[in-house]
């Protein structure tokens, strides 16, 4: 299939192997497997449950160990919480939530920050809608040069079990927002020096936006020859191009603004899965510390990390331990681990002071949860909530409240309605604070 436009560009579709490519000019993409291309329906294909998936300002597992029990103590409430008890007097344990909009226990985090059911809008079999974090960078990450970071897993969702998506960010249209998923490139994003001229930055940057041109202008005409099921697919996959151009016109904007000194050395190469995370919790705190950004979200990896931890299992296997006493002790091992990483990185946060001196964990909120609990639970998903930043919240504590209709995503837009700067009628399927968590 070839097209031509007037800029210049001739785009032609090819075909190889039930993949097909776009070419304009020297780029080439690769796109998802059209259907409408092949002649052939494409096989339908299992995706293991999910194990892991992040929320707002940090990062997430599933349920440690057991189904969280109110108690006093939120560290108490189950025995893989056990590495957070350094932090109990500043953690706000919730459980028996349920996001009314998951109904697929194989995609745990697609709507993990939307809260949106993503098989009922007519007339589409895939459609979400837009996340929390998303939100909440348009009222107060438009002063930093990243109004918004988006981290994600490199395994994708065959092997950590997160469901459709690219990272827990979706656009204002319900389209998926790609992921930064390595430190190298997210520490080039923060403090990479440019080691360029004005003159050769604007040179690069116009070619990358005369690519992207080429590649734009040609897509209506392109949609148009493909089934609706395809279009669809195409319009998810172009959002990444969309998000490129958006990309370029803030590093337009930001070009003659310095990026910070980094508060941390230069990752190298070779990490496995378990040194990679620790390292991206690292930069995370390094953005907020230099207010690079304000808002970040992380769908964290599962599979790399136990790899690099010694646990060679799958993760979806690890979610339906059943009798099995190996995988279910590797499946509490995952769980210890994942807590342990939580709470290093709550030890970075309160180490650390933002550029107005005051203490980072103090003006930071952390959520931490997952959409799905164990097997293909939905329903009764924990979370966990810390940081100053959301004053009335109630610390050292462990809540269980009656209201099961709620998503962490959904009580994260609630806890932040607190603040002034956050108030808003609803989120979702969200409408309001939750009484029990306020002090």
């Amino acid at each position: 299939m070839t097209n031509s436009n007037p800029n210049g560009h001739t785009m032609s579709i090819h075909i190889h192997n039930r993949r097909a490519f776009l070419k304009t000019g020297s780029t080439v993409l690769a796109l998802p497997l059209l259907d409408s291309l092949s002649g052939e329906q494409a096989a339908a294909r299992s995706i293991p449950s999910a194990c892991s998936s992040s929320a707002a300002a940090s990062d997430s597992p599933k349920t440690p160990f057991s189904r969280p029990r109110p108690a006093v103590s939120p560290t108490s409430a189950s025995p893989g919480m056990a590495p957070l008890e350094r932090h109990q007097d500043d953690i706000t344990m919730v459980s028996n939530l349920t996001n009314l909009g998951a109904s697929n226990p194989h995609g745990g985090s697609t709507s993990y920050l939307t809260g949106a059911n993503v098989n009922n809008t007519p007339g589409k079999k895939f459609h979400n809608s837009v996340s929390l974090d998303q939100v909440i960078a348009r009222k107060i990450g438009q002063d930093t040069r990243f109004p918004a970071l988006t981290l994600s897993d490199t395994g994708g969702p065959s092997q950590d079990g997160h469901g459709q998506g690219l990272s827990l960010a979706w656009s204002d249209q319900g389209h998926p927002i790609p992921g930064i998923t390595n430190p190298i490139d997210l520490y080039a994003q923060l403090f990479g020096q440019a080691k360029e001229s004005p003159e050769e930055r604007e040179f690069r940057l116009a070619q990358k936006r005369s690519i992207l041109d080429g590649v734009t202008s040609d897509f209506k005409s392109a949609k148009r020859k493909l089934s609706k099921n395809d279009q669809d697919k195409l319009e998810d996959y172009f959002q990444s191009v969309r998000q490129i151009e958006q990309n370029i016109s803030r590093e337009v904007e930001w070009a003659q603004t310095p990026k910070p000194k980094a508060p941390l050395r230069e990752p190298g190469q070779g990490m496995d899965g378990l040194r990679a995370l620790k390292t991206m919790h690292q930069l995370i705190v390094a953005a907020f510390q230099t207010d690079s950004t304000r808002v970040i979200t992380y769908r964290q990896p599962v599979a790399s990390v136990l790899q690099g931890h010694g646990v060679n299992l799958n993760p979806h296997s690890l979610s339906h331990y059943g009798l099995d006493p190996k995988r279910r002790e590797a499946s509490q091992e995952k769980d210890l681990l994942f807590m342990q990483l939580l709470a290093s990185l709550i030890d970075q946060f309160k180490s650390k002071q933002d550029l107005n001196g005051k203490n980072l964990f103090e003006s930071s909120l952390i959520s931490y949860g997952s959409n799905i609990r164990s097997g293909h639970g939905l329903r009764g998903c924990p979370a966990i909530f810390t940081g100053g930043a959301a004053e009335k919240l109630k610390r050292g504590r462990a809540h269980h409240p009656a209201r099961t209709g709620h998503a962490a995503g959904e009580l994260l837009a609630d806890t932040d309605a607190i603040d002034a700067a956050f108030r808003w009628s609803s989120f979702s399927h969200s409408t309001g604070a939750v009484p029990e968590l306020l002090s």
